[in-house]
């Protein structure tokens, strides 16, 4: 949520910011500066008018302390106005509250500010090209097959007998393939944990307060599942519940950086990707992922973003994928995201690069959303903590990048070195 002082204060500076997330949708200040205005007349005039409550019932204590007579006309005056002034401060709270509720709406619907640094760009397209690695990991099989035929043949992935269970985009994995997941999973938390995340495994329902706090609602409502009987959601990422932890609690300076990482299934309706990658791992309802999670000082925002990166390639380098590292413009950037950079593994099938993480830097956005601040010994009041995440990484994606990357001329799939001990085998 952006800042409405700072709203209030730099209109134009904050309007042509929003602009150029896009240049065909407008983001409108007026009608948040309007009910601001309001408000703040009504909170002025309640102030006067509590002011003068106050003032009378003073006075009328004091007369009364004195010895005059309470049935007096001048003392049913007094009563008479101050029973008024009530009356009116009372009519004033609920509209008050309401133009409050109304701004707060407008304001949730607003996306996060892009940093000074992101690069001004219309779309994808502009998005800028950071480094590549991993060239020498290219595979040099002429013949690489699509990762769900592969999977398929080696009788790893079912995705027929998942649509008999539930639907299109979702998967059985079987035999090596269930094991290559779960390997996976516990290599990712391995090593992050060694790179001192602390981990969680939290729930993978979560309330509509906490995707408010991360900024999935009320914007995403229809990418997500939900449970409507008991006000819950299936999780889209493990950043949900793991940053609304510390929703509407005050930290102490001393315990930033908190970094956790978590595994969870992850759920999504994928509601705006009508015919994109209807084959395969890549764009299912549910899948698995590792994610990480940072709660950091202001001051150090940046330099754990770049560190937040490090660590989410660095399980695509132990893995050795071809890999190359994209920085955001502003027209694609996500909803809460100031700055952004984009992970993404080689797929030989399709000959290019595919999304496999999104470490963010969300500044005070969601901290705003979820409340969260904390208070250092030599100031004064609370700041808002800086928010980051990133998946450390996507499991589906990372093993469509294996069986591309990894398959072998005769139809065998590699195991990654430093996966061999968790599946205890070479080949696939």
């Amino acid at each position: 949520m952006l800042d409405l002082k700072q709203i209030r204060e730099n209109p134009d500076l904050i309007q042509e910011l929003l602009n150029r997330r896009s240049a065909s949708k407008e983001y409108a200040l007026a009608p948040i500066l309007n009910l601001d205005r309001q408000r703040r007349e009504l909170e002025a005039t309640r102030s006067q008018l509590q002011a003068r409550s106050n003032e009378i019932g003073k006075l009328y204590g004091q007369k009364i302390k004195s010895g005059s007579d309470s049935g007096s006309p001048e003392m049913k005056a007094l009563k008479d106005e101050g029973n008024e002034l009530k009356a009116k401060i009372s009519d004033l709270d609920p509209q008050e509250k309401e133009l409050k509720t109304q701004i707060e709406t407008l304001l949730l619907q607003l996306p996060n500010l892009p940093s000074e640094s992101t690069p001004i760009g219309k779309d994808e397209t502009e998005n800028i090209e950071i480094r590549r690695w991993g060239d020498e990991y290219l595979p040099q099989n002429p013949n690489i097959l699509p990762h769900w035929e592969i999977g398929e043949r080696l009788g790893i992935l079912n995705f027929e007998r998942a649509v008999k269970v539930a639907q299109t985009r979702f998967v059985n994995l079987i035999g090596a393939g269930a094991a290559l997941e779960r390997a996976l999973i516990n290599f990712m938390l391995d090593r992050q944990t060694a790179a001192e995340y602390l981990e969680v495994m939290p729930p993978i329902l979560v309330s509509s307060t906490s995707l408010q706090g991360t900024g999935q609602l009320p914007k995403f409502a229809e990418e997500s599942f939900q449970c409507k009987d008991d006000d819950l959601w299936l999780v889209p990422t493990a950043e949900v519940p793991v940053t609304n932890l510390y929703r509407d609690e005050i930290l102490e300076a001393t315990q930033l950086p908190i970094k956790h990482c978590a595994y969870t299934p992850c759920f999504r309706r994928e509601a705006g990707s009508y015919g994109k990658d209807t084959r395969g791992l890549i764009r299912l309802h549910q899948f698995n992922k590792v994610e990480l999670v940072k709660l950091v000082h202001p001051d150090t925002s940046e330099d754990e973003h770049q560190t937040l990166v490090k660590d989410a390639e660095a399980i695509l380098q132990a893995l050795k994928l071809p890999y190359r590292i994209i920085e955001l413009c502003t027209g694609d950037l996500g909803f809460g995201a100031a700055k952004c950079y984009d992970l993404e593994v080689w797929l030989p099938s399709a000959g290019t690069y595919r999304e496999i993480s999104s470490c963010s830097n969300f500044r005070d956005f969601q901290a705003r959303r979820a409340n969260i601040r904390f208070k250092e010994a030599s100031k004064k009041g609370t700041q808002f903590v800086h928010t980051l995440n990133g998946s450390g990484l996507a499991i589906g994606r990372t093993m469509a990048a294996i069986l591309e990357n990894y398959q072998q001329p005769n139809g065998t799939i590699k195991v990654p070195e430093v996966l061999q001990p968790y599946l205890k085998r070479e080949f696939l």
